[in-house]
């Protein structure tokens, strides 16, 4: 049987050169209940997903954000975001992604993260690390006066998103807000960025993020700096583990 990390990451490359195709082309979008996009870049990277996946884990559970959730008795479940960054994607602007985990008991145990534009490849395992471009990479050393951050708000969080866009430069450096939750934590775990702060945002969006982040050193709490659990709760913060306390109290100043 092929490894967890291995099918996710061939599938993650099929569905992203899907996405690779149809980007910057004239594409009819959807809009769905929640307000957000859905196009036939989504759909299709998802089938070409899916079918890599059962190919190899027929037995597995699916959770994927443009389908019903296939439900099993296995431990395993894969959680897919087959384009991470639609708004992004439909605007010609290359902050997007495909994003892809399996958690096993409800646990991330593996996932990938890859960035179409380039082909950066993000992965880890439970245990084994994170690598970004097939290369071991872990979170950046750097304090407060130096570190940017970004965030990644729920659709019915941009209040609270506000807030903490208005005040973030009295605790940190710099902030940014890029739409692309999958690439954002991928960022932290590579050193690129120092923390980022979801305030209630869905599992596809950040089951593979957090992985890269955890397996790459970094720190993840809730807002009141408990451990977070996964599925406990889809408001967190993410950093470095240097910047942390300062996170924590920009989080409960905007909340």
């Amino acid at each position: 049987m092929p490894e967890l990390l291995a099918v996710a990451t061939e599938a993650a490359k099929k569905g992203g050169a899907i996405v690779f195709d149809y980007f910057e082309t004239a594409i009819k979008r959807e809009i769905k209940a929640d307000k957000s996009f859905v196009t036939a870049a989504d759909k299709d990277a998802e089938t070409a997903i899916l079918k890599e996946i059962k190919k190899h884990f027929p037995d597995h559970g699916i959770l994927s954000e443009e389908s019903e959730e296939e439900k099993s008795t296995s431990p395993f479940q894969w959680v897919i975001d087959p384009l991470d960054g639609t708004a992004n994607f439909l605007n010609g602007i290359p902050m997007f992604a495909v994003s892809i985990a399996v958690l096993k008991d409800g646990v991330p145990v593996a996932g990938v993260v890859y960035h179409p534009i380039g082909g950066a490849m993000y992965s880890a395992e439970k245990g084994k690390g994170m690598t970004w471009k097939g290369k071991p990479a872990h979170v950046s050393e750097d304090g407060c006066e130096h570190a940017m951050i970004s965030f990644g708000p729920g659709k019915k969080e941009k209040e609270h998103l506000n807030k903490m866009l208005l005040n973030a430069e009295s605790f940190v450096k710099s902030k940014r807000y890029l739409g692309c939750t999958a690439l954002e934590l991928g960022f932290v775990a590579r050193g690129g960025t120092e923390g980022f702060i979801c305030i209630g945002l869905h599992k596809w969006d950040y089951a593979a993020g957090v992985l890269l982040v955890e397996e790459a050193g970094g720190t993840i709490t809730d807002f009141e700096g408990k451990p977070w659990v996964f599925g406990s709760s889809d408001y967190f913060i993410v950093s470095n583990g240097h910047i942390h306390a300062e996170l924590l109290k920009l989080a409960k100043m905007a909340m």
